[in-house]
């Protein structure tokens, strides 16, 4: 029998990764975040605090939301910037919980050369799959050339340094959101699904997964006269494509919120015409089959589609390239180029990429 184990685990990004660190500071173990200097301050002298709904406890909180705070739990939170990380040896895991051009960051990358170069196991939470994970798939599809992904990434020369064998990645599914006029270590948790995670590729580095999955699926919180279960949990799965079954979602709602002058809400990209999203949503899912996915690993998509009517925004993406941004994550073009590895194309994908660059082109030459 696999003895117990506390872990410490460091978790690169404040905002979305305060989700899963409270989550292991309830579950016993030690988490590490980095972040700016000013939020590393606050998370040093109060913690972070959540906020989550609870199932069929609409009496639980304040408006329904069960507020958790680190400093209540028994594992220990610190906080420092990416320059001030030099020690990374006493790290178990190593969680990666921002998007993807992001890591391009003065200090972060830095960080993430050294991250990488110390073989530590690292579980990503990001829509967009690092390149060494993609790599992982070249078991399953030798033909793959996961050198013509690089022009998809930001700064393809960061995960250089990452060896696929020490790289998982998780689906970013939970929504999570900082609420406006809340300090920055607040968190508050709009749809409470799971984290679905791939196993890694050492049974070694799976069983801390496996573990972290069990500690925080024990959990109870005490509320009044009863215990409460809380919501997000980690999930583990063998098949390496559980991760990637959110690709049709984000290239059916996500990424066509995207249009030539305007952002339209991700409910009208998918239910204005739904029979052509189920087109663009199921030709992608046939991509990941494709790749070696089963149907059971991915979503269908009328649960996909009985959700749209609540999501009444422009994806985050698209918000990003009305506010100028010169770079967002690239699902999209990724998808594209791996499809026509495999002789694959769709001509609403093609669209769609066609669009986003368009945004992106726009938004530099005004910024230069």
């Amino acid at each position: 029998m696999t003895s117990h184990r506390t872990y410490n685990i460091l978790i690169l990004g404040a905002s979305y990764g305060s989700l899963l660190a409270i989550k292991f500071l309830a579950a016993g173990h030690h988490v590490t975040m980095t972040c700016r200097s000013a939020t590393a301050e606050l998370i040093r002298s109060q913690g972070i605090r959540v906020r989550m709904p609870i199932k069929g406890r609409p009496d639980v909180g304040i408006n329904g939301l069960l507020e958790l705070n680190s400093q209540d739990f028994g594992g220990k939170l610190a906080a420092c910037t990416p320059e001030q990380m030099t020690d990374l040896s006493r790290f178990d895991l190593v969680v990666l919980a921002m998007q993807e051009p992001q890591y391009r960051q003065e200090g972060i990358r830095e960080l993430m050369a050294r991250v990488g170069q110390a073989g530590l196991p690292c579980m990503p939470i990001m829509n967009m799959p690092p390149l060494p994970y993609l790599a992982r798939l070249k078991k399953n599809n030798p033909s793959l050339d996961v050198t013509a992904y690089r022009p998809a990434y930001a700064d393809p020369a960061i995960w250089d340094d990452f060896d696929p064998n020490l790289m998982t990645l998780s689906s970013p599914d939970p929504q999570a959101f900082r609420p406006v006029d809340e300090p920055v270590n607040v968190l508050q948790v709009a749809l409470p699904t799971n984290f679905k995670v791939a196993q890694f590729e050492s049974a070694a580095h799976t069983q801390i997964l496996r573990q972290l999955e069990a500690d925080i699926e024990a959990v109870r919180v005490r509320v009044g006269d009863s215990d409460v279960e809380l919501p997000v949990k980690l999930k583990v799965f063998n098949s390496l494509f559980v991760p990637l079954a959110k690709w049709s979602m984000l290239l059916t709602g996500n990424y066509r919120c995207v249009q030539a002058d305007v952002m339209r809400p991700i409910r009208d990209a998918i239910l204005q015409d739904r029979a052509a999203s189920q087109d663009v949503y199921d030709w992608v899912a046939s991509l990941c089959v494709a790749l070696g996915a089963a149907l059971d690993d991915l979503v269908p998509f009328e649960k996909y589609a009985q959700a749209a009517d609540g999501l009444a925004k422009p994806s985050s993406a698209a918000r990003a390239l009305a506010g100028g941004a010169t770079h967002v994550e690239r699902v999209d073009l990724l998808v594209q180029t791996l499809a026509a590895q495999l002789g694959m194309r769709h001509a609403s994908v093609d669209n769609t990429v066609a669009l986003v660059n368009g945004w992106i082109a726009k938004n530099r030459a005004t910024t230069t």
